[in-house]
């Protein structure tokens, strides 16, 4: 998805250049215990209309309009999403208390066109629990805020019939407060397409915990 921000955003309308954010993710999220003692978060991002309209006339693709895609235009598709930049993280964070937990390589990362839009799905391991005993606590964001991703419930557990879920929504006025602080006054339409927006995403994201009766 990183590199189709930076590919669509030439593409957008001035006025949609001028907006935060940019993009606007539906996102479905799952907590995975393995028999190995493994945990990992699935990810499922499901992309709005008007950014699905912008990957596929970048890519070339569907141009018969039929809402489906051939052989050839699915492994275009897997081969533009397959590599991440060093520097993107995947937008997710894993944290018990202060410490934020690293994360392995996405895995099972597929992409699939239905009905005009577009749906991301993929794995991210945990790759260390700080401790067993704690809770997670799991925030789905990009820390500039270019995607808004909208969490819709429930988020589901998988593997594991002893765990609760407790989902905290983000305070919006607070959000949107820190916004003006840090843009001093301005508004957010007047920040310019070369300038960086503040790092706010954390503060727009719901706060999902996952709190089980046994260690983790």
């Amino acid at each position: 998805m990183f590199r189709w921000l930076t590919l669509c955003a030439a593409l957008m309308a001035p006025a949609q250049l001028a907006a935060h954010p940019h993009v606007f993710v539906r996102t479905k999220m799952a907590v995975v215990f393995d028999d190995s003692g493994e945990i990992s978060v699935r990810l499922q991002w499901y992309y709005d209309e008007y950014f699905s309209l912008l990957v596929t006339a970048d890519l070339g693709l569907d141009p018969d309009g039929d809402m489906l895609l051939t052989a050839d235009e699915q492994a275009l598709l897997d081969e533009q999403i397959t590599a991440w930049p060093a520097d993107y993280t995947g937008d997710l964070e894993v944290v018990q208390g202060a410490t934020v937990l690293p994360l392995a390589e996405k895995r099972n990362h597929r992409m699939t066109f239905e009905n005009g839009l577009f749906y991301e799905v993929h794995l991210r391991p945990i790759a260390e629990i700080a401790d067993r005993n704690a809770p997670l606590t799991l925030l789905a964001y990009d820390p500039h805020y270019y995607v808004a991703y909208d969490l819709e419930g429930p988020v589901v557990i998988e593997g594991r019939d002893d765990c609760t879920v407790t989902v905290t929504p983000a305070n919006l006025d607070a959000a949107y407060t820190t916004v003006e602080e840090l843009l001093y006054g301005r508004p957010a339409s007047d920040v310019g397409p070369d300038e960086e927006f503040p790092e706010v995403g954390q503060a727009f994201a719901d706060t999902v915990t996952v709190t089980c009766a046994a260690p983790l």
